[in-house]
């Protein structure tokens, strides 16, 4: 018999909510995430529960317990069960009744079994009794234990339910992973034009969430094989992203979604593509406006600041620039650097656009000094420029 860690369920908020939705004889057990990562050790950060209980039920016992019940997906059955601040889903047991590639029409049911098999992988169809043991209607303990990705009955069926599981199917392999069923990957390359169905900003989430994964290359390599990569992003490089995450692993720089998503895509396709918002957008043209010019160490730091000239300086080093040992020194050097001159210096010698193109010009050689030039030498520099014009 598998239980949950004991830790998993001695959390006194927990217990308040499954307390209250069991007050009056309905069952209430934890479900997916929270289930799968205990058993894996790993993190438990939202805790979803599913019950026999209706909708409404839901709501009036958390009402009489003293907590605050929010309706944020009642046409689904998910009610937010509000305690000490935070929110619990509580989730009534379904199945569907109507599917259309996008969005499920779903009946209630008061039956476990029934709602395990409308999910959509194994490791994500465990279940736990507040006694900690876990319920395993659809075969997913050997699963999670194999570490191998399968989807709950027929994969072809699952995905035409809702397409996007052919990315969430990816997105796990990434973070739970080690084995990916035949069945699975030969639906997902069968049916990836059914991801043309789906809004873009879905699939963006998918793709931040893969991306972010510690390791995520082999489902990147496994999105190609399949062509579910070039339906997302059709000029997508795995090789390029690969190099960076053994550089990032190399330097123990924590993974970044959009410096990857630099690595793997071209910044002015990714952004329609992927629905990414403005800022998100400028700083992956950023990044490629600095590939394309191909600076160097200093230049970087000092026009990026620290931040932006690591995920540079990576994408850089994983398209062959050789890394010093104390590049993070370095940048941080030239995110401070500040240029001696200002145009005050150099007038009324220089105006208009004689002056500014000086002061650029000197700005260039004082970088590539390694910020070593004097005041003195860049107004020198900066006047012989001026004068050349």
């Amino acid at each position: 018999m598998t239980r949950l860690p004991a830790d998993t369920l001695s959390d006194p908020t927990l217990l308040a909510v499954l307390d209250a939705i069991e007050a009056r004889g309905n069952h209430a057990y934890l479900v997916g995430g929270a289930v799968r990562n205990a058993l894996l050790g790993q993190p438990v950060d939202d805790i979803d529960i599913a019950t026999d209980a209706l909708p409404d039920q839901v709501a009036q016992l958390a009402a009489d317990a003293g907590l605050k019940p929010v309706p944020t997906g009642i046409e689904h059955g998910t009610v937010t069960v509000v305690a000490d601040g935070r929110g619990f889903e509580v989730t009534t047991f379904r199945r569907d009744i109507e599917t259309d590639g996008r969005h499920a029409v779903v009946t209630f049911s008061d039956n476990l079994e029934e709602d395990a098999r409308r999910r959509d992988f194994t490791m994500n169809a465990l279940y736990a009794g507040r006694d900690g043991h876990v319920i395993d209607p659809v075969g997913g303990l050997p699963d999670l234990t194999a570490k191998r990705l399968r989807f709950v009955g027929q994969a072809e069926q699952r995905i035409q339910e809702d397409y996007l599981r052919i990315l969430r199917f990816f997105r796990f392999l990434a973070w739970y992973g080690e084995e990916a069923s035949p069945e699975a990957v030969a639906a997902c390359a069968a049916l990836k034009d059914g991801l043309a169905r789906i809004a873009r900003e879905r699939i963006g989430g998918e793709i931040r969430k893969l991306l972010a994964a510690p390791d995520p290359v082999a489902s990147i390599r496994l999105m190609k094989q399949t062509g579910v990569l070039d339906q997302i992003l059709a000029d997508a490089q795995p090789e390029i992203i690969a190099a960076l995450v053994e550089i990032e692993t190399r330097e123990r720089v924590p993974p970044s979604w959009p410096r990857r998503l630099a690595a793997l895509s071209n910044s002015r396709k990714c952004s329609g593509e992927l629905r990414l918002s403005k800022d998100e957008t400028r700083a992956q043209e950023a990044l490629a406006r600095a590939l394309d010019a191909d600076w160097a160490l200093e230049e970087a730091g000092y026009r990026l600041g620290v931040s932006a000239a690591t995920d540079y300086i990576l994408l850089a080093g994983a398209k062959g620039m050789k890394l010093p040992a104390d590049w993070p020194d370095q940048l941080i050097r030239a995110s401070k650097a500040k240029l001696p001159i200002s145009a005050r210096d150099l007038q009324p010698k220089l105006e208009g656009p004689a002056l500014g193109r000086a002061l650029q010009a000197a700005e260039t050689r004082w970088i590539a000094s390694g910020f070593a030039l004097t005041k003195s030498e860049l107004v020198a520099a900066a006047l012989s420029a001026g004068a050349g014009e």
